[in-house]
């Protein structure tokens, strides 16, 4: 167990970071922030923080030995990074899950061998396997990138008329992976959290809408049956066990409303904070950013209860220039993750909503 007045180590210096970051102070933690960026915000919040690159081994190395854990803000943690972290430091979560999150086709093979449901799948390395996924997978199918994938990045859909070699030839002809496309109704997602000794916690389902391929707005409650909700919830326990999890885990899954009534499919893991579990951040007892670094450190769980029916919104770009409508709006959580210059598709900011629940 890590005892406050220790030191969290944080390998990424963006938004999640800073917002574990702040949650560790409250905790009595000192952080420490690794980042090769001179411009992170999270440096803001933070004890101390280094300027090196993640290949950077003596580097590394100083900055494990001076904390007592590491965590991670982002999946594409190097893997030559985390075993030279592991070597001096505590890492959690562990190598093996920043492995199987990094690459889509070991992610869906994971999941897959869990006897969890995810989209039909065929990797390919030439134009004729291409060729020979499309047709058994059929179409409309998503070509994606096998790794750095996010917010639409790295992904395009193959539709009847689309040139399939065309296709991979725009993504660059990196190693990909062909996945069926599945007729959702909404997506979701759910938040969990598992400690070394096993303990577990799950927030509420949560739905998601999008906007040019990033998170706009995370409402809870999903709308979905009891059921339904008990399998999401299942489905997180199952991922995370099999990894031997350690923090917070976001499964990310899609809807599926047919004759037979609802069903789930996987679409990825995260394993670190993640965006549509922002609305923890006062619409929750315990945060999502509390509660991973309670996990990390070996601390009890927080309670998950919601505080009412939450909405998260997300400031992209120029949306933060509405700061001061914000503020001035009763009930409003305006958070602001201190970036100095507001780009189309960065986040900025998020604000999250809270009201009582429907009688």
């Amino acid at each position: 167990m890590i005892r406050p007045g220790s030191t969290l180590g944080i390998l990424g210096g963006g938004q999640l970071g800073r917002m574990i970051a702040m949650a560790a102070a409250e905790l009595g933690l000192r952080t420490h922030i690794y980042a090769p960026e001179d411009n992170s915000p999270a440096f803001d919040v933070a004890a101390d923080y280094t300027i090196a690159s993640y290949e950077d081994e003596a580097a590394l190395v100083r900055f494990a030995k001076a904390v007592d854990v590491v965590t991670y803000e982002f999946e594409n943690v190097p893997s030559e990074t985390a075993a030279i972290l592991s070597a001096h430091a505590l890492l959690a979560p562990n190598a093996q899950a920043l492995a199987v999150s990094q690459d889509r086709f070991l992610e869906k093979s994971f999941i897959a061998g869990l006897g969890i449901p995810v989209a039909p799948f065929a990797v390919f390395s030439n134009e004729d396997e291409l060729i020979e996924a499309v047709e058994r997978i059929g179409r409309p199918a998503v070509l994606k990138t096998r790794r750095f994938g996010y917010d639409g990045k790295g992904q395009t859909m193959i539709r009847p008329d689309t040139d399939p070699v065309a296709a991979w030839d725009a993504l660059g002809r990196t190693p990909s992976i062909l996945e069926g496309f599945v007729p959702f109704e909404r997506e979701v997602s759910v938040i969990a959290a598992r400690t070394a000794s096993g303990g577990f916690a799950a927030y509420d389902l949560c739905a998601n809408e999008h906007r040019h391929h990033i998170l706009d707005m995370t409402r809870v409650p999903a709308g979905v049956s009891a059921q339904t909700e008990t399998q999401a919830v299942a489905i997180a326990r199952a991922i995370a066990d099999a990894l031997d999890y350690v923090g917070v885990l976001a499964v990310e899954l899609f809807l599926v409303v047919g004759p037979e009534g609802e069903r789930l499919v996987v679409n990825e893991i995260a394993p670190r904070v993640h965006n549509s579990g922002h609305w923890t951040l006062g619409g929750a007892v315990t945060s999502q950013f509390e509660q991973h670094v309670r996990a990390v450190c070996g601390w009890p769980l927080g309670s998950t209860a919601r505080l009412g029916r939450v909405e998260m919104q997300n400031l992209i770009g120029h949306d933060v220039e509405a700061w001061e409508r914000i503020l001035a709006e009763p009930g409003a959580h305006l958070h602001l993750y201190g970036k100095t210059e507001a780009r189309s598709g960065r986040k900025m900011g998020h604000v999250t909503r809270i009201f009582p629940e429907s009688p």
